[in-house]
């Protein structure tokens, strides 16, 4: 960084757009030409049905056997292993925690009860049961 000069005086910017990336374009269209709006029915499907997951889960909170520290399970879901890794692979990015399959229940760190239970929902499980 020097001194600043008299003469290093920097030009003006320019009173309109950067660059007219189109303007040899629009040179070329007819006037009065304004582009087609885009029809909004054909481009918007209609509302898309609520994703069918389980029908029910069980969401508890446990200490015991794990040193004192909260776990969030999430239980009788009935699914495969795939489909449990799959589900607990997407809970953990929503919640920002971590997690395992342990014996066919899901198994967040931390205490979760809520959120998971508004998460569960979205994804389409009927009931929701939220114990202690």
């Amino acid at each position: 960084m020097g001194k600043k000069r008299s003469g290093d005086e920097r030009p003006a910017p320019p009173s309109g757009p950067f660059h007219e990336a189109f303007a040899k374009l629009r040179e070329r269209l007819p006037d009065g030409w304004t582009p087609p709006a885009e029809p909004a029915a054909a481009a918007a499907p209609a509302a898309a049905p609520a994703p069918r997951g389980p029908a029910r889960a069980v969401v508890r909170i446990e200490r015991k056997g794990r040193g004192g520290k909260e776990a969030t399970l999430v239980e009788k879901l009935d699914l495969d292993r795939v489909a449990l890794a799959a589900w607990l692979d997407d809970a953990k990015r929503a919640l920002g925690c971590g997690g395992a399959v342990e014996e066919g229940a899901l198994v967040l760190q931390g205490d979760q009860r809520d959120r998971i239970a508004r998460w569960l929902e979205k994804r389409g499980v009927r009931k929701v049961t939220v114990g202690t």
